[in-house]
C-alpha cells in the first residue's frame, strides 16, 4: 500500500461574508471528511467552501486519478489487480470493492492514527470506498452521493435494443452492483442526489432520506461570449458568425447517444453544405459495455456514415483542455446531447449557461432540464426528427435567440454553483452541526 499526502496551496472562491449568506448562521468548526475515488469531482464547491471556513480541518481520500484542491490535505491509496478467476461471477465486482476498501482502511486507519476523526463525512458509494466508514467513525455524520441505481430496465441497461440485452444471468450481477450502495445507504444519514430523477431510480424506501442538490456549474465563467473564437486542428478558426454543430461527451459511446448522433450527420450535412462538426470526447469506454474487441465505438460508427458524410468538415477532436472547450460552446450553433436514461453530465448544463441552442433526446433525465422553451426534445432513436431538429435551428437562428436566453437563464436560477447550489448544500451541512433554535 501507498499513501501520497500533499497540501496545495490555499486559493480562496469564497469571501467570509458570501459563506455566512450562503449557510445562515455560523458554523462550529468541524472536521470534515471527503471520500472519494476521482476527488474532488462533485465535491469541488462544498469542499472549498468548507476548507475556507475558519477552525475547519478537510482532509479528503482518493485513489490515483484524485487530485489536489485549496487548502484541503489528500491522501491518495492505492489499487493493485487481483485475480478473480476463483471469485464467483456474481460476487466479483463487490470483491474488487471490498479490496478497494481495504486500502481506504489503511488510508483512514493512518488519519485516525495522526488525530483526525471526522464529524461530517462526504462519500460517493460507487467503488466500496463507503464500506469501512461507519464502523471506523461510529459518531460522524454521513452525507452519501445517491448519484446513480442500477436497474434492468429502462436505464443504461434494457433501453436500447440495438444491443444484446444482459440476459438472467447479468441481471443479477447488475443487480449486485448495488450492494455497497445499498449498505451506504443504510448507514448514512442523509443522501443527496443531483436530479429528481436519479434520485427516483433508489428503492422507495430510502428515497425519504435523499434530498435533491446539484453540486452546480460557475456561470460567471462559463457564460455567452458573442466574440469568442476557436481554433480547429487545421488551423481554421471558427466563430459564431459560423455554422458550427457541437457534441461533447467524456468518451463517444452509445450511452450518450453517439451512435444516434452519427447517423444523423448525412441529412444534417447534406442539408447544410457550410456546417461545420465539432466532436470532443475521448475513443474509451466510460459508461455501459466495450466495443468489439479491436475497435472502438468511435471507428464502428464514423465506419457506418463515412461515405456519405463531408469527412472535411467533421472535427474529431479527442478531449480538449477547459479553455477552448469554453470557446466552443461560446461559438456553437446549435449543441447536440443524447444520453440513454441515465446520470445527467455537466456538459448539458455548461452548454445552456454558455448560451447554447441545445437538441437533446426526450429521455430521463433531461426531461428535469429541457422545458419551458429552454431547448429542444427529440425522441432518442428518431433520427430522421433530431436531423429536422438541428436543421431548423442552423436555417433559422433568429428564431432561437429567445431559446438561448432562457437556457442561460434557467440554469443561473436552479444550478448556479454559487447563488443556488453551495447554499443548499451548506444548509443541509447546517442542519446536522448546528443546534435547533427555538421553533426552528
Amino acid at each position: 500500500m501507498h499513501i501520497e499526502d500533499t497540501l496545495p496551496v490555499m486559493v480562496s472562491t469564497l469571501t467570509p461574508t458570501e459563506d455566512r449568506a450562503a449557510g445562515g448562521r455560523a458554523r462550529p468548526p468541524m472536521n470534515v471528511l471527503f471520500v472519494h475515488n476521482n476527488f474532488p469531482a462533485q465535491y469541488r464547491h462544498i469542499a472549498r467552501a468548507l476548507a475556507e471556513q475558519p477552525g475547519n480541518k478537510v482532509v479528503a481520500v482518493g485513489s490515483s486519478t484524485a487530485s489536489t484542491t485549496p487548502d484541503i490535505r489528500l491522501l491518495k491509496y492505492s489499487t493493485t489487480k487481483s485475480d478473480s478467476a476463483m471469485v464467483h461471477p456474481f460476487a466479483r465486482r463487490f470483491d474488487v470493492e471490498a479490496r478497494r476498501a481495504e486500502e481506504v482502511l489503511y488510508a483512514l486507519s493512518s488519519l485516525s492514527g495522526q488525530g483526525f476523526v471526522p464529524d461530517l463525512i462526504f462519500a460517493h458509494p460507487g467503488w466500496g470506498e463507503t464500506l469501512p466508514l461507519r464502523t471506523m467513525f461510529p459518531k460522524a455524520r454521513i452525507i452519501l452521493y445517491c448519484e446513480f441505481y442500477y436497474g434492468a430496465e429502462g436505464r443504461d441497461v434494457g433501453f436500447d435494443p440495438e444491443f444484446p440485452m444482459t440476459g438472467l444471468d447479468g441481471n443479477v450481477a447488475l443487480h449486485l452492483k448495488n450492494a455497497t450502495t445499498l449498505l451506504a445507504l443504510t448507514e448514512c444519514e442523509t443522501g443527496v442526489s443531483p436530479t429528481p430523477w436519479q434520485r427516483s431510480t433508489f428503492p422507495r424506501e430510502f428515497q425519504s432520506k435523499i434530498e435533491v442538490i446539484h453540486e452546480g456549474v460557475d456561470t460567471d465563467e462559463v457564460k455567452p461570449n458573442p466574440v469568442a473564437r476557436f481554433r480547429l486542428p487545421n488551423g481554421a478558426t471558427l466563430s459564431a458568425d459560423d455554422e458550427v454543430i457541437t457534441y461533447v461527451s467524456r468518451n463517444l459511446e452509445p450511452v450518450r447517444g453517439f451512435h444516434v448522433f452519427m447517423r444523423s450527420l448525412p441529412r444534417i450535412m447534406a442539408a447544410r453544405p457550410n456546417a461545420q462538426v465539432v466532436i470532443v470526447g475521448g475513443s474509451g469506454t466510460s459508461y455501459g459495455a466495450n466495443p468489439p474487441e479491436g475497435s472502438s465505438w468511435k471507428s464502428m460508427f464514423l465506419g457506418e456514415v463515412r461515405s456519405d458524410i463531408d469527412l472535411r468538415r467533421v472535427h474529431f477532436l479527442g478531449r480538449i483542455p477547459r479553455e477552448p472547450y469554453l470557446e466552443l460552446l461560446q461559438i456553437s450553433s446549435v449543441h447536440v446531447y443524447l444520453t440513454y436514461p441515465f446520470v445527467l453530465s455537466w456538459s448539458l448544463l455548461e452548454a445552456m449557461s454558455a448560451g447554447c441552442a441545445v437538441v437533446a433526446s426526450d429521455t430521463a433525465p433531461l426531461r428535469d432540464i429541457i422545458s419551458d422553451g429552454n431547448g429542444l426534445l427529440t425522441p432518442f432513436f428518431d433520427i430522421d426528427a433530431l436531423s429536422d431538429q438541428v436543421v431548423s435551428v442552423l436555417s433559422r437562428p433568429k428564431a432561437f435567440k429567445k431559446m438561448r436566453m432562457k437556457a442561460r437563464s434557467f440554469v443561473r436560477d436552479n444550478y448556479d454553483a454559487r447563488r443556488v447550489c453551495l447554499p443548499r448544500m451548506l444548509t443541509l451541512v447546517d442542519e446536522g452541526v448546528l443546534p435547533r433554535t427555538h421553533g426552528g
